[in-house]
């Protein structure tokens, strides 16, 4: 691998300030060549304990630091981060696929987070409350929830734990990260940077492994984890939810989603085309803010499809290091078959072809495009995470909302259109907790990102995201 910073390639997990190995390892492979990039160790629940005992050994030191000592180890590794920048992208584009330009957008994406936490580090403000009688005096202090733990998805790598470590480290939390299988490195890398930033023994440990379902049920049931954020699919959520119960953790859940891209018939199309192109094919459309059901109106249906036709062809999928490529490999086989079966699926129930989605190699498959999409086809029900759009028609905004709030899931939800009032309307009426309007992307470091329904609940990013790992502790003082 190309970098500058040999360091950063790790093949050692982290757990109380010493980079270990294990008896097992596991092999992370280049998914745009099928090529080992390296070995990592497989840790299973012995290793697991350990992590967690650093983090609850560490949680009392790290706690009682100043909120500004806090905020400057934060920016410190922010600072680290975007100095390496090249290096983390290209090791982020080596073991996911996505092409290097959006690589880079992560890298700075994620820094970004740690650097809106080291600010807010210093904003965790309680309350004074007035008391029933002159001589009682109401307080309310907000304190650390406790370690926690982190289990993150492969599709955003690095940008996924920026999201949830910054806030737990500036609040005052030590943390236990389980990284997915697929991308260990990205998870690594930010690890070795921290520990040069000056983050303690202890209060950031890196747990690889090929075997996600042991290690999860030791961070879940395992007490002194009191915190658990989980990035994932709604079954694995529901899973998890259910193994944390009888120690009753804080949880946040982001889980599937199933967006909606609705074009209105007064919207700008060249403005609504290029945003459904931002929105489905970021990241090859492995994302879980993908516009995944583009519902269109009767009226611009046909002028619609023409103009993103015509851009999607212009897509190349290729090496994500490759300067033209738009869209990189899949992250295994297991996507590729599923973009396929849903696409056949479509296809024999009379969806039309527009551009049929191709696997060129190994796991690369080309944009694809299909028109005339119903509600009884399994694209409509399931998370795509492809390179293929899936247009709708409609016809009025009632029969359209009914169709876009049609899901179990409620995460993003996007359309495109120009009169105010009925942009309320359709904002204020969708089922989803984030709604991009005359944009198709929403991802921003000042805003609450999570969603409603099976799609989970808890928010990142924000004041708000802070939150999430603080309790609130109530001090009632009688002066007499």
């Amino acid at each position: 691998m190309d970098i500058k910073n040999k360091n950063l390639l790790k093949n050692s997990c982290l757990i109380n300030g010493q980079w270990r190995e294990s008896a097992k390892s596991f092999e992370v492979i280049n998914p745009y060549n099928q090529e080992l990039i390296i070995s990592v160790p497989d840790c299973g629940e012995s290793e697991t304990l350990e992590a967690i005992e650093a983090a609850h050994k560490s949680f009392e030191s790290w706690k009682s630091q100043t909120a500004e000592k806090r905020s400057d180890i934060l920016y410190a590794w922010y600072d680290l981060i975007m100095k390496n920048q090249e290096d983390l992208a290209t090791i982020l584009t080596t073991e996911q696929g996505k092409i290097l330009a959006e690589a880079r957008a992560e890298i700075a994406y994620g820094a970004s987070y740690i650097k809106w936490f080291a600010e807010e580090a210093r904003r965790i403000y309680g309350d004074t409350i007035p008391g029933k009688s002159q001589d009682e005096r109401i307080i309310v202090i907000k304190q650390a929830v406790g370690p926690v733990a982190s289990i993150t998805p492969w599709n955003f790598p690095m940008a996924m734990i920026a999201r949830k470590i910054a806030p737990a480290l500036a609040a005052g939390c030590t943390a236990v990260i389980k990284p997915a299988e697929d991308t260990p490195l990205s998870a690594l890398a930010m690890a070795y940077l921290a520990e040069q930033a000056g983050i303690p023994n202890g209060v950031l440990n890196v747990i690889t492994t090929s075997d996600s379902s042991t290690v999860g049920k030791v961070l879940c049931a395992d007490d002194r984890i009191k915190k658990l954020s989980f990035t994932g699919s709604t079954k694995v959520g529901k899973i998890l939810m259910e193994q944390c119960s009888p120690t009753l953790k804080k949880l946040s859940m982001e889980l599937g989603g199933n967006a909606p891209m609705i074009i209105l018939d007064d919207a700008d199309i060249d403005k609504a085309v290029s945003g459904t192109i931002a929105s489905k094919f970021r990241n090859a459309g492995q994302t879980c803010v993908c516009a995944n059901r583009i519902y269109v109106h009767e009226s611009i249906y046909d002028t619609f499809i023409e103009k993103l036709e015509n851009r999607i062809k212009k897509i190349k999928a290729g090496s994500g290091l490759e300067s033209d490529s738009k869209i990189g490999p899949l992250i295994n086989q297991a996507a590729v078959d599923k973009v396929t079966r849903l696409f056949e699926e479509a296809k024999s129930k009379g969806a039309r072809v527009i551009i049929e989605p191709e696997v060129k190699e190994g796991l690369l498959m080309s944009a694809g495009m299909i028109a005339d999409v119903t509600h009884d086809m399994d694209i409509a029900k399931e998370e795509i995470f492809g390179p293929l759009a899936a247009i709708y028609k409609f016809s009025t905004d009632e029969e359209m909302l009914k169709l876009a709030n049609d899901t179990e899931f409620g995460l993003a939800a996007y359309f495109f259109g120009t009169d105010p009032k009925r942009i309320w309307h359709i904002a204020e009426n969708l089922e989803s907790g984030m709604v991009g309007i005359n944009t198709g992307l929403i991802s921003n470091v000042t805003a609450p990102f999570g969603g409603v329904k099976h799609s989970g609940f808890g928010r990142e990013g924000s004041k708000y995201g802070i939150e999430e790992y603080i309790q609130i502790k109530y001090l009632n003082w009688n002066l007499s």
